[in-house]
């Protein structure tokens, strides 16, 4: 398992991991699936599918491959996956990472089951008004997060970007002279997407120093805390007005 070249690595991302063998799961109606869901939503109000795509097509590697590059797309269980998850679950409390290379098949099937999917204001500016991470193509059926897990902190990738590029950002943001991180937080609350999904990170203005995990690199990863001394009253207080000014509370 694994995906192709993209955004985060020029020879893919090899997981070293085999696929699920959706023949035989199923066979009974994908019950090792229900049962992971339902033990899930004991813990959790809503889960992340992490390569929603899979589900339409995943992206298989010879076992014996050194890289990702030379794989092949193999369709998966698609609609009569989600049919059976539908019938047990009413609501399904799904959001679907469809990020990287995705067609039209993968948000047809996302929106067919009402899931919505992850607009990442880091990735909004190329340059092209036709973006989808830009605001101004979101959608309700949505979550905006400024970044994830695999990004830089949102001030540790403005700071990294050229001056012309930040001059880029500000331009369509509108407003040079609210500091980052904050005017990329303060543009995802605003988004109309269903919810926003502000790292602490980005909440505590940190830099690149802090960031969580760097996608390829074995080690060095997942080992950043914060303290509760850390979170000072005037972050609380901007955060709460930010919520109750776009509606968020």
């Amino acid at each position: 398992a694994g995906v192709p070249p993209d955004y985060f690595s020029a020879t893919g991302q090899l997981w070293g991991n085999p696929h699920y063998r959706w023949d035989i799961l199923k066979q009974d109606g994908f019950g090792w699936w229900l049962e992971r869901i339902r033990s899930q939503m004991e813990m959790f109000d809503l889960m992340r599918i992490d390569h929603f795509r899979g589900f339409e097509a995943y992206w298989e590697i010879d076992a014996q491959a050194e890289t990702a590059i030379d794989g092949r797309w193999v369709k998966g269980p698609g609609e009569s996956f989600f049919q059976v998850l539908k019938q047990v679950f009413e609501d399904l409390p799904l959001v679907a990472e469809d990020l990287g290379v995705i067609t039209a098949e993968v948000t047809a099937l996302r929106q067919r089951f009402g899931l919505p999917g992850m607009k990442i204001l880091q990735f909004a500016f190329d340059g092209s008004p036709t973006n989808p991470y830009l605001p101004h193509n979101h959608e309700e059926l949505s979550v905006v997060y400024t970044g994830t897990h695999d990004n830089n902190t949102t001030l540790g990738w403005y700071q990294e970007l050229s001056d012309e590029q930040r001059k880029a950002v500000c331009h369509y943001l509108g407003d040079a002279s609210e500091p980052m991180p904050g005017l990329l937080v303060r543009t995802a609350l605003a988004s109309v997407a269903r919810l926003a999904v502000i790292p602490m990170q980005d909440i505590l203005g940190l830099d690149a120093a802090h960031r969580m995990n760097t996608p390829g690199v074995t080690e060095g990863n997942w080992r950043w805390r914060f303290e509760w001394e850390q979170l000072q009253p005037e972050y609380k207080q901007r955060l709460q007005d930010w919520i109750q000014l776009y509606g968020r509370s």
